[in-house]
């Protein structure tokens, strides 16, 4: 296990590192046994030590002696309970997708990459309060046949088979955030045709 808490702290430094989110937002876990690790409430993640990443259990049982888990570990524990294919899960409040998911909007498909969120356009997250089980539903809806999304007026979450693929995932998602935003100031981008996009998740998963 101590293994696995080295690596959920790699990998939350890295938010801040590699600027997907600052000082404390933010959140990784990773699935372990019936449960998952993931990291606490309101810790900088440049201090972060293997103590401190909490166990939760699939049911969300946690003693609170060994710490407090961030406050949305709810939608940690729904999408493991829910996704078979999520066995790691980035949560970050990066900057272009969180421009975006401030106005409740989803990317379409305007760059092919946009298939590896898992379909023809990256959806955006209905807005509820943070730590909500209503939020979790939300996020839940916006991920069917996705392994990416936006969160509405909040930022973006990924999951994949490890950590490695569910932080490259959140990078890429941010990365056409960024380009999304900057071909709609020269105008309206051309929109990928669902054929072509059929393709391209046909060609992704091999």
């Amino acid at each position: 296990m101590k293994n696995l808490r080295l690596e959920v702290i790699k990998y939350a430094k890295m938010l801040n590192s590699k600027k997907l989110s600052a000082l404390r937002s933010g959140n990784i876990s990773i699935r372990y046994k019936d449960g998952f690790l993931i990291t606490p409430s309101g810790a900088r993640y440049s201090s972060l030590k293997s103590k401190d990443i909490v166990y939760i259990s699939i049911k969300g049982d946690f003693d609170k002696k060994k710490g407090i888990p961030s406050s949305e570990w709810r939608f940690h524990q729904d999408i493991y309970i829910n996704k078979r294919g999520a066995k790691a899960i980035v949560h970050a409040h990066s900057n272009c997708a969180t421009a975006i998911s401030t106005h409740g909007k989803g990317i379409p498909a305007f760059h092919y990459m946009v298939a590896m969120a898992g379909g023809n356009n990256i959806k955006c997250a209905k807005y509820a309060t943070y730590g909500t089980r209503e939020l979790s539903k939300n996020i839940l809806k916006a991920l069917k046949q996705r392994n990416a999304c936006l969160i509405g007026n909040h930022g973006q979450i990924t999951f994949s088979e490890n950590l490695s693929k569910a932080f490259e995932l959140a990078e890429e998602v941010e990365n056409l955030s960024n380009q999304y935003i900057k071909a709609l100031k020269i105008g309206k981008p051309k929109i990928l045709s669902s054929k072509e996009m059929n393709k391209v998740l046909s060609k992704a998963k091999n």
